[in-house]
């Protein structure tokens, strides 16, 4: 059973790192609908891994850290889709994001330990930058509400993905597997600032 549960845990690790190096924008597409806000933080490794990064890093702090730092994530980057959605102008998203994928690979990887409020913080400084892009890339004449919904969704459920992994360290995966992966992560961030 421990060897079924290292292969799944390599599995995850090697599909983080599969991902490969991009930006997430959807290639000028309009977004229009709840259906498009759901695809869009798919549309870019960055976000996925960022996500992904809150997730496990909520599970590793564990209490009430594992629903408020991801919940934070969620209701800051929405208040950045709203800022990128009119118009005001947020210096250096593009950074912010890669730096976000750096940063939160290096706090999983170091099995990091802030306090809750320094924590939550952190992660809604850096939802700001992703909820920016999604909102900026909206089009004018999209549900802004249901398109915001979507993509709300899809980062919830990339929390989720990671919190998942991280709680099945618990049930068989090395707690070391989860910090190898916080590396991988962070060496993404390293990627996506050099580009």
């Amino acid at each position: 059973m421990q060897v079924l549960s290292d292969k799944r845990g390599w599995v995850a690790l090697l599909l983080l790192a599969a991902s490969g190096i991009a930006h997430a924008h959807t290639s000028g597409l309009p977004h229009m609908d709840f259906a498009t806000g759901l695809g869009h933080p798919f549309s870019g490794p960055d976000h996925i891994l960022a996500m992904v990064a809150v997730g496990l890093w909520a599970a590793q702090l564990g209490g009430r850290a594992l629903w408020l730092v991801p919940l934070t994530f969620v209701l800051t980057m929405a208040a950045g889709g709203a800022l990128g959605f009119l118009g005001i102008q947020l210096p250096m998203v593009e950074l912010g994001i890669a730096g976000s994928v750096l940063v939160l690979g290096t706090l999983v990887a170091l099995a990091s330990r802030l306090p809750l409020a320094v924590s939550m913080a952190l992660v809604g400084l850096f939802a700001l930058f992703h909820g920016y892009a999604h909102g900026a890339e909206m089009a004018a004449e999209s549900s802004a509400l249901w398109y915001s919904l979507g993509f709300m969704l899809a980062t919830a459920a990339l929390h989720l993905t990671g919190i998942g992994v991280a709680l099945a360290a618990n049930q068989g995966i090395p707690a070391r597997l989860l910090r190898v992966g916080g590396a991988v992560i962070a060496a993404s961030g390293v990627l996506l600032l050099a580009v």
